[in-house]
């Protein structure tokens, strides 16, 4: 009885775990807390608090990419698509069409669902690496129609926010604090999304297609339809995702539409651990910081003074990213989230296994006719 209250008790534990860590992100800005070499500046001036709030993005985009390919098992390379499109086209309605920032928002995801709708509703017709190669497809050629069309979206030089659509408390440096809460929200707003997917029998489905996909077909439902359903959901939470930029970062360019930002988002899911969602919060988190951090060291005296042998592999950001993916894969092939969950669920397994086994065995004893008991 009490081992069951415990269990019971401990269904709650990662819930109050996740408001409180929300709750003390909330307050981060008011606090003074310094990571040397980790953060610019304490954690309540504007440099940091951009930081952050860049970090906040990437985990969100990090979850609708995790799933995409955690629960429906569907690697995409083309989810920066919908990312960007999230981005401009709230540009694009602020400038071309003169809407209101909440509106324009509504719109900006209205259209990403739309072309996640057409685009996904071709590319599920086939699976596997063909499937990834549509979407790549989809990708370039968004990232085409971006850079070519500069009248509209800007060009090379990509689409500046206009600001006189938007409030005048998510504008300028000295409201970086707003603009920080308002990243939070969006990433609290996605991850209850991914966490209501997956709990509910669409995320059951999902997982259940992606293991066996004519099993499900057996059974009298469509795969189809459920991995279309999916992919639109994880498009929607990456044009959010791409709202939250554009608002940011006062502007965007064609890199959010191209397929690099894609494998970049996989790298983070990786990194983070796949089918995981606080794995992809963490490595969205962890590799926009290592992104940032590591420009400033590669930059610094410090490798500047090393011999050319050491110092031309370490002033460049790139290769320092992929020496860490290649350990990570190499030493921990399941992620920091998967690694961590493989070590805990090892440990129950050791302490749980021997009276599971001795059940199995009575049962299988209770089973057994009267002569092979004797």
């Amino acid at each position: 009885m009490v081992s069951r209250h415990v269990r019971q008790a401990g269904r709650y534990v990662p819930a109050i775990v996740g408001a409180a860590l929300v709750v003390f992100m909330a307050l981060l800005p008011m606090l003074n807390i310094s990571i040397p070499g980790v953060l610019p500046t304490p954690t309540y001036m504007p440099g940091t608090l951009a930081l952050l709030s860049l970090c906040m993005v990437f985990a969100a985009l990090a979850l609708s990419y995790n799933l995409l390919l955690g629960s429906g098992g569907m690697l995409s390379f083309g989810h920066a698509l919908y990312f960007g499109a999230g981005a401009y086209g709230l540009g694009i309605a602020l400038e071309h069409f003169g809407v209101p920032l909440w509106p324009g928002i509504f719109v900006a995801l209205i259209g990403g669902m739309v072309i996640a709708l057409v685009t996904g509703a071709v590319s599920m017709r086939v699976s596997g690496i063909p499937f990834a190669m549509v979407t790549l497809a989809f990708a370039q050629a968004g990232s085409v129609l971006v850079r070519r069309n500069s009248q509209v979206t800007g060009g090379e030089e990509g689409l500046s926010l206009n600001t006189e659509m938007v409030p005048d408390f998510l504008i300028g440096v000295v409201n970086t604090r707003n603009l920080y809460w308002f990243t939070l929200v969006v990433l609290v707003v996605v991850y209850l999304v991914t966490l209501w997917v997956d709990t509910s029998r669409l995320g059951h489905l999902a997982r259940a297609t992606r293991e066996n996909e004519q099993r499900v077909r057996v059974l009298g439902l469509s795969p189809y339809r459920v991995k279309l359903i999916v992919f639109v959901i994880a498009a929607a939470l990456a044009s959010l995702a791409g709202v939250a930029y554009m608002l940011l970062q006062s502007g965007t360019v064609p890199r959010a539409v191209s397929a690099d930002l894609t494998i970049t988002i996989l790298v983070m899911v990786v990194l983070g651990g796949v089918g995981f969602r606080w794995g992809a919060i963490v490595g969205g988190v962890l590799y926009t910081l290592l992104d940032q951090r590591l420009t400033v060291l590669a930059g610094s005296e410090a490798i500047a003074g090393l011999p050319d042998v050491l110092r031309i592999p370490l002033s460049e950001p790139l290769f320092l990213f992929g020496v860490l993916f290649i350990l990570v894969v190499m030493f921990l092939p399941g992620g920091i989230a998967g690694t961590i969950d493989a070590a805990v669920r090892r440990r129950r397994g050791e302490k749980v296994r021997d009276p599971l086994r001795q059940m199995d065995d009575a049962d299988d004893t209770a089973d057994a006719p009267a002569e092979a008991r004797v």
